[in-house]
């Protein structure tokens, strides 16, 4: 009896319960197609339905998880409480694995504009450059090249423009490290990026309407929402300066979506060589490292990320002169002064610089709404230049950059077809000379205040035709603190134009307190067109507003590592560029090309140009100030490929710039010269995946530049007075260099893959000299090197 009544109350339990209900988008609520719903532990499926609708049927009472996957969607995990039949509609983040894919192409690029000239640098590109600098690896993006102070300081040029007119931002924080002087380069470690974009232009407001140039995003790698631990090591090493790198990155992922990841790199080299002697004093002594940990969950998560940039990097000896006739001779010759025996040691002159990074990221999503994020960032640059100083080893500049940011965005994406994005943005900034030095202050004490808004939006008009556009506006105010010579005060002019700004009178300077406002407007107008499948046109229309910086403001003095003396002006205003950009890319067949020509008027451009030379009590060096004038630029990018089969491809690209001075109808200075590279690629995948690359950089002499030779006066070593011309215009000639890459696998272990790979640069050991190196005027820049690098991800 007693198992009869059991029999009965088992055939009595319900097992017929069901869940039913709707797989919707969580952005904008549209159905999910064809998701495929399972519950876990049991064989019970599900498909959703056209309108997203799915039933799971022939659920006992209990508690169930339920698992959800779709295309181009992370897999979800439910948890369901069963007592009868139960409706319950399921949300998924429709974007999320789509964002994961093209973290850069996909996510930042539509925070600028969609109709931008654009180009992607991946992970395997910069990997081959992690012994090296940024300026190096976005050479390979057609219309950017370098602006160069020998081989170790090396800034990106885009479209011929540099320095404050390029934004940097690194993993989303824009950078403050004094990018106003032409020899200070990027203080980033190209190995915390897991790729690069840059954008040609002024088009990603989001990050700063002083774009006049372009912006470069660096995209930090991206966690995967999943128990998992992976990493990598590259160990480098090179000939030329013998020089070693080691950098290594650890991320370990859960599945709840918590993460901490580490990174570190070492780099050491000793005096770079040109084909035919040592460029003394040119050794690089490099420490960086990283740190972040974050959450990120379906609707919600942070991240909190600090990076610290410690760098020591010689100064070619031989481009710091004792006296005006060896200044002259030196230039004139072009044969260096200074040669010594290789070493690793890092003599003055020299640059010391580190700089910090904190950030705190925050960001929440909102149903049928977009995404919320809120930043704050703390930065902190130290920057040490050392003169050749008798019997002293100070610094004779020491400054230190403080800058705090704020900043809010709200990414609208509710709709497929319409998507914008609104922010704002406060900074407070500080600069502090450090007064011991005894030296007089380049850049004065001063502080600067920011705030910003912007919105942006783009609009798909039709599945072929989207367009977007944006706006934005920045106040911006500096308070400064700064003595003048009596003497240059007056011979500028100032004590007419700005007698009302004097604090205090002293012998021989007095002290004078600048304050300035800066109201900048900028936007930008776009579309794109796709008129065939792989054919599609952009065009965009930009104008960016930007404030003169400090150094083009308030320069007096010798700036020590470029070895010049560099003359500000309190009356430079803002500049106002309108640029117009057309892209075209096509695809057929084995066939790719692009072609993307821009013209760009700026309106009160500032330059820094050579006016004469001047003999201090540390030498003589020659004098660079800044002035102002209407400029235009114009030019053109292209880039073709062809895919011969699986195993041969040939890429090449050639970049012109054309820069005019419209008030003195001359060349601009320092545009660089018409370009070509081309690489010639075989492939193996079945020799280990064997990659072995020809490449060919021909650069051609830069035919337009303004004459800005002049002529000194001194006592030769016979007694003999002596007026010369120096010779500071001429561009050197054209060269081509040839360098072979290449690079084959090699599984170590279960899940471990070494790759080996074997470079020379400058095959050929060519001398040449490039117009854009301020250290042209004194040594040939780097011959042959040959470079091995192993790479292990693990």
């Amino acid at each position: 009896m007693l198992m009869l009544f059991l029999g009965i109350q088992l055939q009595a339990q319900q097992c017929n319960y069901s869940i039913s209900g709707v797989v919707r988008d969580f952005h904008d609520g549209d159905a999910l197609v064809n998701s495929t719903l399972s519950v876990n532990g049991f064989e019970i499926y599900a498909l959703s339905d056209f309108d997203g609708n799915y039933k799971l049927e022939g659920l006992c009472a209990g508690t169930y998880t339920i698992t959800i996957t779709h295309p181009e969607c992370e897999v979800a995990e439910f948890t369901v409480e069963v007592a009868g039949d139960v409706k319950r509609d399921f949300k998924l983040e429709h974007h999320t694995e789509e964002l994961n894919s093209v973290t850069v192409k996909g996510q930042n690029l539509t925070k600028g504009s969609a109709s931008s000239a654009a180009q992607l640098l991946q992970t395997d590109d910069l990997e081959n450059y992690s012994n090296a600098s940024l300026g190096d690896a976005l050479r390979e993006i057609p219309g950017v090249s370098s602006l160069n102070t020998g081989s170790t300081v090396v800034k990106p040029v885009i479209q011929g423009l540099h320095s404050s007119r390029v934004l940097i931002i690194n993993n989303g924080t824009r950078m403050e490290d004094q990018e106003w002087g032409v020899e200070h380069a990027p203080n980033l470690d190209l190995n915390t990026a897991a790729n690069i974009t840059v954008v040609k232009g002024a088009s990603a407001l989001r990050y700063g309407g002083d774009a006049v140039g372009g912006v470069i995003l660096t995209q930090s790698p991206k966690a995967h929402a999943k128990d998992t631990l992976y990493g990598k090591t590259i160990l480098s090493g090179a000939s030329n300066g013998r020089g070693y790198g080691v950098t290594s990155t650890l991320m370990k992922a859960y599945e709840s979506g918590f993460y901490i990841q580490g990174q570190g790199t070492r780099k050491r080299s000793g005096d770079r060589e040109s084909p035919d002697y040592v460029l003394s004093n040119t050794g690089v002594s490099e420490n960086d490292f990283s740190v972040g940990i974050g959450l990120d969950k379906f609707t919600y998560g942070f991240d909190a990320y600090y990076s610290m940039y410690d760098a020591e990097i010689g100064i070619l000896r031989a481009s710091h002169i004792g006296n005006v006739s060896d200044l002259v001779r030196a230039i004139n010759s072009g044969e260096p002064f200074f040669i010594r025996d290789f070493t690793y040691d890092i003599n003055a002159p020299k640059q010391d610089v580190r700089h910090h990074l904190a950030k705190l990221s925050m960001f929440k999503r909102f149903e049928k709404a977009g995404k919320l994020t809120l930043d704050y960032s703390f930065q902190q640059n130290n920057r040490k230049e050392f003169d050749i100083r008798r019997g002293r080893n100070d610094p004779s500049l020491d400054l230190k950059l403080t800058t705090h940011t704020l900043q809010s965005n709200f990414a609208y994406d509710a709709r497929s077809d319409f998507k914008a994005d609104f922010g704002v943005e406060a900074s407070y900034q500080e600069n502090f000379p450090n007064p011991e030095t005894d030296i007089r202050r380049l850049i004065p004490d001063y502080e600067m205040y920011t705030f910003g808004t912007y919105a942006t939006a783009s609009y798909d008009l039709t599945e072929k035709i989207k367009l977007d556009g944006g706006f934005r506006y920045d106040f911006s105010e500096i308070d400064a603190q700064k003595f003048y010579r009596n003497s240059s005060w007056e011979d500028r002019g100032y004590d007419v134009d700005f007698a009302d700004i004097i604090v205090e009178q002293f012998d021989n300077q007095l002290l004078v307190n600048p304050v300035f406002d800066y109201h900048n407007f900028s936007g930008t107008l776009g579309g794109r067109y796709q008129f065939a499948n792989n054919w599609d046109l952009k065009l965009n229309f930009s104008s960016a507003s930007r404030a003169p910086n400090p150094a083009e403001l308030f320069s007096d003095g010798l700036h020590h590592s470029a070895a010049i003396i560099e003359l500000g002006d309190l009356r430079n205003k803002q500049e106002q560029s309108f640029k117009t950009s057309l892209e075209l890319n096509g695809q057929s067949g084995g066939f790719t090309f692009g072609v993307n020509p821009f013209y760009n008027r700026i309106n009160d451009f500032i330059i820094l140009e050579p006016i004469g030379v001047q003999y201090t009590n540390r030498g003589a060096f020659p004098v660079h100030e800044y002035r102002q004038v209407d400029a235009r630029l114009y030019g053109v990018d292209l880039q073709a490929a062809y895919y011969f089969n699986d195993k041969f491809d040939i890429k090449t690209s050639f970049a012109y710039v054309n820069g005019q001075d419209l008030d003195r109808d001359r060349p601009l200075i320092d545009m660089p010269a018409p370009n070509v590279n081309t690489v010639l690629s075989f492939r193996k995948a079945e020799w280990n995946n064997l990659n072995v690359s020809l490449r060919n950089q021909s650069v051609f002499k830069q035919t337009r530049f303004p004459n800005n030779d002049f002529q000194v006066n001194y006592i030769n070593e016979s007694g003999s007075e002596v007026t010369e011309t120096v010779k500071i215009s001429e561009s050197p000639a054209a060269y081509s260099l040839f360098h072979i890459a290449s690079s084959a696998e090699f599984k170590v272990l279960n899940q471990s893959t070494l790759t080996l790979g074997l470079y020379v640069d400058n095959v050929l050991n060519t001398a040449y000299r490039d117009y854009l190196n301020r250290q042209r005027y004194f040594a040939d820049d780097l011959g042959r090197n040959f470079r091995i690098q192993i790479k292990l991800n693990y």
